[in-house]
């Protein structure tokens, strides 16, 4: 489950480098030093992974609570189900949009994340970072929908944090050197992210079938249990 997490960042980074790739290369980085300039990307990189981890521990306490009364295997099908679906027909999800009913929320953020994009103090980055991870965005939602497919809190915020640090190498590119990458071969990575969720989707509902697959279908406990119960 976790090479999801970091299937969905290393790809879904490329999707960042259009919502987030502003801040990051406005980020007030000290560029005449380049050990200060080090610590201030990492600082602000650290502070995307505490929000990402925190919204995973969120969503992982409520996965806990299915998996408490015996849904985990419905809830991962579910899942796998609305990650396809969200590719498939996205025109059925857009009629969601959450980011209206927290537009409040996200516009005080977009606020606040102006003010400290003016500022160098010790803490800015971090800061920084603390609120780009609270901005909307499409890959974040689909790497919650895996938290919330855990059993646990503590691994849907480890699944968010590994989440975030797949997004790492491309957004610290984005900081030092700016837009890299020409419009063509963005174009093809942003095509091949559907088909990389789509797979993510199927891989979760195989999971939550029990088909008895190593790795990708493995069987529910209780099966485990009756099955060695049986060699007796």
């Amino acid at each position: 489950m976790f090479i999801s997490a970091i299937i969905f960042g290393l790809v879904g980074s490329f999707h960042c480098i259009g919502m987030c790739g502003p801040i990051a290369f406005m980020l007030p980085v000290d560029r005449t030093n380049k050990i200060k300039q080090f610590f201030q990307i990492l600082s602000y990189h650290l502070g995307r992974l505490f929000t990402y981890s925190l919204i995973g521990l969120l969503f992982g306490f409520l996965g806990k609570g299915f998996y408490f009364f015996g849904f985990q295997q419905q809830l991962s099908i579910i899942v796998g189900v609305l990650m396809v679906l969200a590719i498939v027909l996205p025109k059925a999800f857009q009629k969601y949009n959450f980011s209206k009913q927290l537009n409040r929320f996200i516009m005080k953020v977009k606020s606040a994340l102006g003010k400290e994009l003016k500022k160098k103090g010790n803490d800015t980055f971090f800061t920084i970072g603390f609120l780009n991870g609270f901005l909307p965005c499409g890959l974040v939602y689909m790497a919650v929908f895996g938290a919330l497919a855990t059993t646990n809190a503590l691994s849907g915020s480890l699944y968010m944090f590994i989440f975030g640090l797949g997004t790492i190498p491309l957004m610290t590119i984005v900081v030092y050197v700016g837009n890299f990458a020409n419009g063509l071969v963005r174009k093809r990575i942003q095509q091949a992210i559907p088909f990389v969720v789509v797979f993510i989707g199927v891989l979760f509902v195989l999971r939550g079938l029990g088909l008895g697959i190593p790795y990708v279908s493995p069987l529910p406990i209780t099966n485990l249990v009756n099955t060695v119960q049986g060699c007796h």
